[in-house]
């Protein structure tokens, strides 16, 4: 057996930035110190800071008054903030700046009189989080479909954004329908999909046809990772999805298959390397890098949390 490591995976700027930023919080603050939504969306990462005393709630009416609270890197809306603010919550923002770009330019295109056309994962914290910016300018658009089904005009003023975490292909394949419907439409300057989104789905598709069968590190709520084993296969190449090493059947592999390993942008590596050494162990697997993009991004630490450093 040959694995190929996909080259970026795992981690992203803004998963590093909310990570650190919770740990410097329980530093700062010790517990109970509470977060709105999960920190991101992974089940590892999320257990391991619940056992350190870290409190998960979907609710701010969850949080006694006065707490600390830490807003997830998927955002939130000006609603939640102002609840905070209600509770006299001492509130630090782990946003992800990708994700605060894709919230002002909905406030943007929302005092400029359009219609705006939020394409995305319906129930998503990204997404609800966007929604919340102006609920009363956005419709959540999710395929082709709800497209041709839009009661507006085709000169109407119309705009569109997008979640930061979706697959490209499918992302565009709406964005060309919306073109098609309003060809008048006008979108962010720069594309929303956020870089690591893009570079580890790019490094499936230059990777995964030199494989037999491709493992995606990731929880099934996160909205990338999910992309990525649907970008495999839709190559034709079964892919898995999992959370950890002990998920893995022997079953899914031959004993000369080639097996691209990658991870979604909040998955530990890990479990990247427990999955590297559970083949190694199993099948003699030998490990390849293939390195497809140089990442060097990274997000400076909530401004709440630099002035208490300071």
């Amino acid at each position: 057996m040959r694995i190929i490591l996909a080259n970026p995976r795992g981690f992203c700027a803004g998963v590093n930035m909310a990570i650190e930023s919770l740990e410097q919080a329980l530093t700062l603050f010790g517990t109970p110190l509470y977060v709105y939504h999960e920190i991101v969306h992974n089940r590892h990462v999320v257990e391991r800071f619940r056992d350190r005393g870290v409190v998960f709630v979907d609710r701010i009416e969850d949080i006694p008054r006065g707490a600390n609270v830490l807003y997830s890197a998927h955002g939130v809306a000006p609603a939640i903030r102002a609840a905070s603010q209600e509770r006299n919550l001492r509130a630090i923002d782990a946003t992800c700046p990708l994700v605060t770009k894709v919230h002002l330019e909905a406030v943007r295109f929302a005092k400029e009189g359009y219609t705006i056309f939020l394409i995305g994962h319906e129930g998503h914290d990204e997404v609800l989080g966007t929604l919340g910016e102006a609920p009363q300018c956005i419709r959540l658009v999710q395929d082709e479909k709800e497209v041709a089904a839009m009661d507006l005009p085709s000169d109407a003023k119309v705009a569109y954004l997008t979640q930061t975490t979706l697959s490209v292909d499918d992302a565009e394949i709406i964005i060309s329908a919306l073109r098609r419907r309003f060809p008048h439409i006008v979108g962010p300057s720069r594309d929303d999909i956020c870089y690591a989104t893009q570079n580890r789905q790019e490094a499936v598709k230059e990777l995964v046809p030199e494989s037999d069968v491709v493992l995606v590190l990731g929880s099934r709520n996160s909205s990338n990772s999910l992309r990525l084993a649907e970008i495999a296969q839709s190559c034709g190449k079964p892919a898995y999805l999992i959370d950890e090493a002990r998920e893995i059947e022997p079953r899914w592999f031959g004993e000369n298959d080639t097996v691209l390993i990658t991870a979604g942008a909040s998955a530990p590596e890990d479990v990247v390397q427990e999955c590297v050494t559970f083949l190694q162990n199993h099948f003699g697997a030998t490990v390849q890098s293939r390195t497809v993009r140089e990442e060097h991004v990274s997000f400076p630490l909530p401004r709440e949390l630099r002035v208490l450093a300071s």
